[in-house]
């Protein structure tokens, strides 16, 4: 006699499972086991880590180039504020009009020229003349004088003024050259200048 005939209870039956069948794999797709998920998880993170780290190192890095490209183009305004204000070429010789409102910088002859609008002359130093030349002489002399500053010059200057004005209202300056000399006491020393005051023209005797 069973349990439910003898005690009157009512007897428990085990439910039956349903039996499921696994989910079909896809063509070319493998099993991992849990230990290989958890691989292929922290290989994943250390690839996102690894890549930001990069961009991250590569902004620095950006930064610090676009840090020293400033200050160097600041160094070069600075030097070229300070320094020489023209070198690589030969500066013009001076024509038209309305230098001043144009900002030029050119050459008149051995002895004058304009710095961005300025005029200037030599301190203490008397070139020949061209437009004004007594003699056929002079003027030869004074275009090879012109040119001959124009070729110191090219190796870069620097005008120191003088903050006062000679004949003219021209400023008074030096010209100071790369190597350190006066360009007006170069050309003397070429005999292509002479020192001021002077009398007479030694240029047509």
């Amino acid at each position: 006699m069973d349990a439910e005939r003898l005690f009157g209870m009512p007897r428990v039956r085990p439910e039956k499972r349903e039996k499921t069948c696994p989910r079909p794999r896809e063509r070319g797709e493998r099993s991992l086991p849990p230990g290989a998920r958890v691989r292929r998880r922290r290989t994943v993170f250390a690839l996102i880590v690894c890549g930001r780290l990069r961009l991250a190192v590569g902004v620095a890095l950006n930064s610090q180039i676009w840090g020293i490209t400033v200050r160097i183009i600041l160094a070069m305004i600075v030097v070229a504020a300070a320094g020489p204000a023209f070198a690589g070429g030969l500066l013009p010789v001076c024509s038209g009009g309305d230098r001043a409102a144009r900002h030029v910088t050119c050459i008149v002859d051995g002895d004058t020229g304009w710095e961005n609008g300025v005029k200037w002359r030599s301190l203490d130093v008397d070139a020949p003349e061209i437009d004004h030349a007594a003699c056929e002489r002079e003027r030869r002399l004074g275009i090879e004088a012109r040119d001959q500053l124009r070729a110191l010059m090219a190796g870069g200057y620097t005008i120191e003024w003088e903050k006062r004005k000679g004949r003219f209202g021209r400023e008074l300056v030096r010209v100071r050259l790369a190597d350190g000399r006066i360009a007006g006491q170069a050309l003397i020393k070429a005999g292509l200048s002479q020192p001021w005051p002077n009398h007479g023209n030694r240029w047509c005797e």
